[in-house]
């Protein structure tokens, strides 16, 4: 069967190529009653309209794309990254656009880029692939950097991450707890902190100026941090690795709710208890901290509230070719619940 053509929509219709064309991509310029009548008949002969060629023509293809530098299901096991997409999705639904997730190609960013068909990119926690920004910016289309190092000229978006890490070993240390471990991301520096970039960077930062405070380093002996997955298994390995051995911690503190969320389960398993035996801190507050046993006592950031604020600039900057670029930095809060209790003075020294 022959492919409808928008010649023979107009003509059936009574309107111009135009006005179909308008009908398709830009509804608005349209009276209803014409749209309606342009849309039936397409209905009617069964008429798609070819998403390929009308890029070609507009340039556009109404869709974003979120770079992230994991495979998709590693990237979606943190809900904390699950509720940022649901920000971004919230101004994509406002503006009638598509989402895209675009992970590394065979584990090249770069390809990804190349290959996919958006008009911009966020970019999420890509501080420790610079090359990827050399790439961005070669193919020319907007892009807003997440949870990155700010760069002049190049919208970003952060949390306040030191201030939320300087927050929650504060807490910890006011705590009487001296024996701390912390379970930090995966950073491919194998705990090689003077390495970090990014948030990584800004957290240990924030742990290490409330450590400072209190006559305590990183390096110190009763001090330690340890990589893990940003996931529950990770959190899971984490605590064992830091439990079974001769110096246990009285406290510990997670760079990720989901990485305490592993924590809680691995010790509910060794029947060590939380706070009782081992008190626990979180950074995230996703939805789940304050339905775990015992609640979980974390930094609240504002995830959704992130992805919406990049994609707001992301949108404005593809529609707009003058656009100036903003850095925005949101502010956390601790919030203190039930898995964090304060070192009992027979155990103070």
């Amino acid at each position: 069967m022959a492919r409808v053509t928008i010649s023979e929509i107009a003509r059936r219709a009574g309107v111009s190529k135009t006005a179909v064309s308008f009908a398709f991509n830009y509804p608005e310029r349209l009276s209803e009653e014409t749209l309606q009548r342009i849309l039936a008949v397409a209905e009617e002969v069964g008429y798609a309209p070819d998403p390929v060629a009308s890029n070609l023509k507009t340039r556009r293809t109404g869709c974003i794309g979120i770079l992230v530098p994991q495979p998709i299901p590693i990237i979606t096991r943190n809900p904390h990254t699950l509720a940022f997409i649901e920000g971004v999705g919230e101004v994509c639904h406002e503006a009638g656009m598509s989402l895209m997730l675009v992970p590394p190609l065979k584990g090249n960013l770069r390809r990804a880029i190349l290959r996919a068909a958006v008009d911009g990119f966020l970019t999420l926690g890509l501080e420790t692939f610079r090359g990827t920004m050399v790439v961005l910016q070669q193919r020319g289309i907007p892009f807003v950097m997440v949870d990155s190092d700010p760069t002049p000229g190049i919208p970003c978006v952060n949390i306040d991450d030191e201030t939320g890490a300087y927050a929650a070993m504060s807490y910890v240390l006011q705590g009487g707890h001296r024996r701390i471990a912390i379970l930090g991301i995966r950073s491919g520096h194998h705990g090689d902190y003077h390495k970090y970039a990014g948030t990584l960077q800004r957290r240990i930062a924030g742990y290490a100026r409330a450590l400072a405070e209190y006559g305590l380093s990183l390096d110190d002996a009763d001090v330690r941090l340890v990589e893990c997955e940003c996931d529950a298994e990770g959190g899971y390995t984490g605590f064992h690795a830091v439990w079974q051995t001769r110096w246990q911690p009285t406290a510990i503190v997670t760079m990720a709710d989901i990485i305490a969320i592993g924590v809680l389960q691995a010790a509910r398993e060794l029947g060590v208890r939380v706070p009782e035996d081992v008190s626990l801190i979180g950074y995230d507050d996703i939805e789940a901290s304050g339905l775990t046993c015992p609640a979980l006592t974390t930094i609240r950031q504002p995830a959704a509230e992130k992805g919406r604020r990049a994609a707001e600039l992301l949108r404005r900057w593809i529609e707009d070719g003058a656009f100036a670029a903003e850095h925005i930095t949101l502010p956390v809060e601790l919030v203190v619940r039930q898995s964090f209790a304060p070192l009992p003075s027979d155990l103070l020294r």
